[in-house]
């Protein structure tokens, strides 16, 4: 655990129920914190829950108008939820798949930030942590609309921030390689295969846990990173330095 105090700082977690997501939640109020965590499936942790779909603005509406009533502000905003696509190209993807995952990994960050970005600048401070993928740095780690929606993550970020960081903003990507997720069950699926070729694949020689994810988001959401601004920070063992 990080040697870091959240107290009393409000944060919201998308994607909250598993994985990536439900660590990140949880370091944050194991530090402290004040979490909203929010996921289709129901959130298990004990802290302040919504269960639905982000993609829809009448949820991500009714999530904030809760938050504005009970917290009255938003300090840090984790955009964790997202789905894959089945590494499909184009040519298998549909035009419903295509904007199923667009929605979801995209434009529900675009509403969340929407949605938290006056509380902050009234607050004069906030931080971003949207979570991108190495699909966002390089092609092959995921199918046509996975990636295209990764790489336009880091794209709305680096603007995020660019548009706002003078008024005490700060909007930072992570871009995850082999993380062991349920979300990536697949590749360990039958005698897992896939899930073994990844790790020799990786510099590193293994899957990183979601903890370890957990952690850099806890640092970049921190003071200490303070000017650590519109970028994006890959934890992928090493994949895309090759």
């Amino acid at each position: 655990m990080m040697a870091e105090d959240f107290t009393d700082k409000v944060v919201l977690v998308t994607g909250a129920a598993s994985g990536i997501g439900y660590e990140q939640a949880k370091l944050f109020y194991e530090n402290g914190a004040k979490v909203i965590a929010v996921d289709k499936k129901k959130v298990t942790l004990d802290v302040k829950s919504f269960k639905g779909d982000v993609s829809q603005k009448n949820f991500i509406d009714r999530v904030f108008k809760s938050i504005k009533t009970e917290f009255k502000r938003i300090d840090i905003v984790c955009n964790t939820a997202g789905i894959l696509d089945g590494y499909s190209p184009v040519m298998e993807t549909s035009l419903e798949q295509w904007q199923n995952i667009l929605n979801t990994n995209l434009t529900s960050q675009f509403m969340v930030i929407k949605k938290a970005l006056p509380m902050m600048l009234e607050q004069g401070k906030g931080a971003f942590v949207n979570m991108a993928s190495i699909a966002g740095l390089v092609a092959d780690g995921g199918g046509v609309a996975y990636t295209a929606s990764k790489h336009a993550v880091i794209g709305m970020t680096k603007q995020l921030d660019i548009d706002y960081a003078g008024r005490g903003i700060r909007a930072n990507c992570i871009a995850p390689g082999a993380i062991d997720t349920p979300m990536n069950q697949a590749d360990f699926a039958g005698d897992g295969k896939m899930a073994k070729w990844v790790a020799d694949q990786t510099p590193a020689k293994r899957w990183a846990k979601p903890a370890e994810v957990a952690e850099l988001t806890l640092f970049l959401a921190s003071d200490r990173s303070d000017y650590i601004h519109g970028t994006v920070v890959p934890i992928d063992g090493g994949w895309t330095a090759k």
